[in-house]
């Protein structure tokens, strides 16, 4: 049943030595629209530089990802682990440029430290001292949060986020749009077929964001990830899988690429679109 409600972006802003952690900052923010969108009439759409900006020439990177991407969020979620990032003009690090910009909008922002452990010969003893300093700076501005494995900070961030949107001002007060006929967001939900969903959301968290259809004489494939998701040579089933990236393309959520439609690539829309299901 379709309903109205508001979204709201949030930034994942972290070097790129916790990836694992950015993945389990889309996992929890999914789970969260799953369980509550519909109460609350609110949805949260993750956000991250790899899945929201597009190229553009004409400043540094660090202000191009700033104006496409930091400006439109509502929410940011900082981690950190042994990294701090390449530094900018003005700051330590593209990471902390986006954190101090957001806090300078008066918007909230979560900071989550790792304190897992590290084979020190594999870690830039610079990247530590510069990171140490943040952390530090950090001290007298607020509250952060450690953690020490990745199921602790799942489990922290879960609850955090519970509080955060229970008890943060900029989710109060909140009204959807009347129409209770359609989800009212940023970025509108199109009506997929489950596996046309299945297939965008497996797609969207593969690095490449590829889809690959292949057919051969007696089997065909549509992988993602090396997995292929059509799991029997019955035409039926076949069919509803060739229909399921039709409707992706159709719905300009990714790209043909090549010259024998065996290779397809996410769009920026379809990364947004892919934020906001939960399978």
């Amino acid at each position: 049943m379709s309903y109205s409600a508001v979204t709201f972006n949030v930034m994942i802003a972290s070097p790129g030595d916790v990836a694992s952690e950015r993945a389990i900052v889309r996992d929890v923010i999914y789970e969260w629209n799953a369980v509550n969108s519909n109460a609350r009439k609110i949805v949260l759409l993750p956000v991250g530089w790899e899945s929201h900006s597009s190229p553009e020439m004409g400043a540094a990177p660090q202000a191009i990802i700033n104006n496409q991407i930091l400006a439109k969020c509502d929410l940011l979620i900082g981690v950190f682990w042994t990294r701090i990032g390449t530094a900018t003009d003005d700051y330590l690090s593209g990471t902390v440029e986006e954190i101090e910009k957001h806090i300078e909008l008066g918007r909230p922002a979560m900071l989550y430290f790792s304190s897992q452990p590290v084979a020190m010969e594999t870690v830039d003893l610079d990247q530590i001292a510069r990171l140490k300093s943040f952390k530090d700076s950090c001290r007298t501005r607020g509250l952060y949060q450690s953690y020490d494995s990745h199921s602790d900070f799942k489990d922290k961030f879960y609850r955090h986020l519970q509080l955060k949107v229970n008890e943060h001002s900029l989710f109060h007060g909140i009204t959807p749009p009347t129409n209770s006929s359609t989800v009212e967001s940023k970025t509108p939900l199109p009506a997929l077929s489950s596996e046309a969903r299945i297939l965008l959301k497996q797609a969207s968290q593969d690095p490449t964001g590829q889809i690959l259809y292949v057919r051969a004489i007696g089997s065909t494939h549509l992988q993602v990830s090396g997995k292929n998701l059509i799991q029997s040579e019955e035409r039926r089933v076949i069919a509803k899988w060739e229909q399921a990236l039709q409707e992706l393309v159709r719905e300009r959520l990714i790209l043909a690429r090549g010259s024998k439609g065996e290779v397809y690539e996410v769009t920026n829309l379809g990364y947004q679109i892919a934020d906001m299901i939960a399978l």
